[in-house]
This record gives structure tokens, sequence and C-alpha cells, in this order.
């Protein structure tokens, strides 16, 4: 079985009831990239790649598909199913952009699963549980309205919130954690995300005024340098999200005592080849880790649905996908949807999910 084409598309996805609201940015549409690889035999696998916007981090939707097209005449003839291999060739190809690597990566697995008939996650050492728990991410919103939607999402079945702080006063973020704190139910769990947009004397100023409540905090500051200065000053639990680009350091991190978790993005790292390694060295060091992509629909999810279930359960602090943000699927069928808080794994071989030609559209580029 060799690659016979590569064939890349663009699919813009509004904010449903947007915009969504972080520290550094605001957004009302995402910019996503699908790859669609063909095997000779007829065989195909999707990959998916979406920036949370040009300033999120360095990456970009445009550059993807740059990079794409870098990468991609150099894979024709390759047999897919030598994951490993085509990962190193990609590297010689082009230095970086992971995130554009990691649709490839994903489209790779998702066809050598078809190929062998096994779903990605048991290819990736075995699914643990079929159901896995999802999470809400609350924009920046005022402290009343912020509490509101922590109740109803609650209501909805979700036991894990994520509320998005950072970018405005810090006493305002300070009344929303209390508000949003004093809203969970018993057995709700509460991540407070500043996506980098807080100053070490705002972390500080927090989590001393919020000292009685639990929850943890989740990427405070811009640098992972200042994140570890902020280590034994803290009332709460401290995770790294952005500044964990790759193994390496995640690594540094557990060797540094950095962290007490982190928030992992599939397209960060680079696929579910990198997924698979970070999440074997945080179940050596005993380190909780979230499963999640930056933004993205159907393939994006199911490809962070397939790593989650193969996570220990005790250490999977959910998957998040923007199922939630964006309208409609790319497979009405099979595409991931949450119900009561939680995702059910498709069923099929590789993602378990057949995009819709319609939901696609024509290919932006062919490589063949």
């Amino acid at each position: 079985m060799r690659i016979a084409e590569i064939r890349v598309y663009r699919i813009d996805l509004p904010v449903l009831g947007g915009p969504y609201r972080m520290a550094l940015s605001e957004l009302t549409a995402l910019d996503s990239t699908v790859v669609e690889i063909v095997a000779d035999n007829g065989l195909i696998g999707y990959g998916e790649s979406c920036p949370l916007g040009p300033v999120y981090q360095p990456q970009h939707a445009g550059g993807a598909r740059a990079a794409l097209a870098e990468m991609a005449p150099g894979l024709i003839g390759c047999d897919p199913r030598r994951i490993g291999a085509l990962n190193l060739r990609m590297d010689r190809l082009l230095a970086g952009h992971r995130y554009a690597k990691a649709a490839i990566d994903v489209a790779l697995w998702d066809l050598t699963g078809r190929a062998y008939g096994a779903r990605v996650c048991d290819l990736l050492g075995g699914a643990l549980r079929e159901s896995l728990p999802s999470y809400y991410a609350i924009g920046i919103l005022p402290p009343e309205q912020a509490a509101r939607v922590a109740r109803e999402k609650q209501a909805q079945g979700f036991r894990r919130l994520q509320l998005k702080v950072g970018g405005r006063d810090i006493d305002e973020d300070i009344a929303a954690v209390r508000l949003v704190c004093e809203s969970l139910e018993p057995g709700v769990s509460l991540a407070a995300d500043a996506n980098r947009g807080w100053t070490r004397r705002d972390v500080l100023l927090l989590s001393q005024a919020c000292r009685e409540q639990r929850f943890v905090i989740e990427q405070p500051c811009a640098s992972y340098e200042e994140c570890l200065s902020l280590r034994g000053r803290l009332c709460h639990p401290l995770y790294l999200d952005e500044v964990v680009e790759d193994l390496p350091t995640v690594l540094r991190a557990i060797g540094d005592r950095a962290a007490d978790g982190f928030g992992m993005k599939l397209s960060r790292v680079g696929g579910l080849s990198a997924m698979r390694s970070i999440r074997d060295v945080c179940a050596v060091a005993g380190l909780p880790m979230s499963c999640d992509d930056s933004w993205g629909g159907d393939i994006a999810a199911a490809a962070c649905l397939h790593i989650g279930a193969t996570v220990q359960t005790h250490l999977c602090e959910g998957v998040w996908v923007a199922a939630p943000y964006i309208e409609g699927h790319y497979d009405a069928i099979d595409g991931p949807h949450i119900e009561a808080g939680q995702l059910r794994l498709p069923g099929g071989p590789g993602l378990g999910i057949a995009p819709r030609a319609e939901a696609l559209g024509e290919p932006v580029a062919s490589y063949h």
C-alpha cells in the first residue's frame, strides 16, 4: 500500500453564538485545514489542524497549508503504515510546524486503522473505556454571567469546567472565580485558565484571595520560567498548557517539578504519535493530562477521543472538543456528540468517522 494522493481542504468554522473570548484574543470564526490521504488501494485517512487564531501560539491556518505544500510531495509513494518513518521524513522535509505535521500524522493513523480493520485507540495501546468525560470552557464573561453558564453546563452533565480569565482587572477575575466556585456541585472540578494573560502578581493575588476555593490554575503566565517561579507560592495546583509544545518540555517540567498536570493539545505537539509518548511519560510521573486540540471539527475531536480513551482514568482530565461552539458535523452520524457531559468513541475502524464530501467542499490543493 502506497500514498497515491494528498488532498488539502479549507473549512470555515464560525463560532456559534460567538465571539469566543480569551485573555489575549476574541474569535468569531476559525479556519480549519483538513488533510485527506488517499492510498493506491482506495483507502482514505483524514487529519485536521485548526489553530486557535493567529495569536494563540506561533501558528496560523495559512502557515499550515504552506507547510503541507512543502511536505506533501515528498510523501507520495510512501507506505502510510510506516507512521514513525514518515514522521522522521516530515522532519527532514521541513523543520518545525508540528501543527501541520499533526494533520498528516492523524491521517496516517486513520488510514492504518482502516487498512488493518482496527480502531486508532486500539493501535495506540487499547481503549480503557468507551465513553469519556468532556469539559466545557466558559469564555471571559462578567462574573454573574459566568456563574449562570456554570450552573447551566452542570445541569447538562458536565463534571469539569474551565473558566477563562485574564486580560482584564484582576478584581473582576477574582469575583468570577469566587462566584463560579460557589455554583459548583459536589464532584465538579474547575480550572481557571488565563491562557498566558496574567502577570505573576495577578496570579498570586487571585490565588491568595481565593485560597478557600478549590480549583486548578492553568497556564497563568506567558513563559515557562514565569510559571516555574510561582511554584511553592500558590494556594492551588498549577497546570501548564501553551508553553508545553513537545515531549522534551514535558520532561523538563517533570524534572523541574514545574507542574501538577498538563493541558495537552494534539496539534501543538505534532499529532497522535507525540501524544502517545507524552501519555506514557505522564503515566510514569503520575501526572494528569487532558487530551484536547486547540479547535477543529469532527476529525480533530475523534483524534482527541481515541488518545484520551487510552489514558488511565485517574490521570485523564477529560477531552475538550469544539462541538458546543460550532454548528453541524463533517459526519452527521458518527461525528462525536456530547451527551450528558460524555463523549462516546466512534465504533468503526481508524478514527471511525466518514466526512461527507459536501462538508469538505473542493480541495484547495492536491499532491500526487
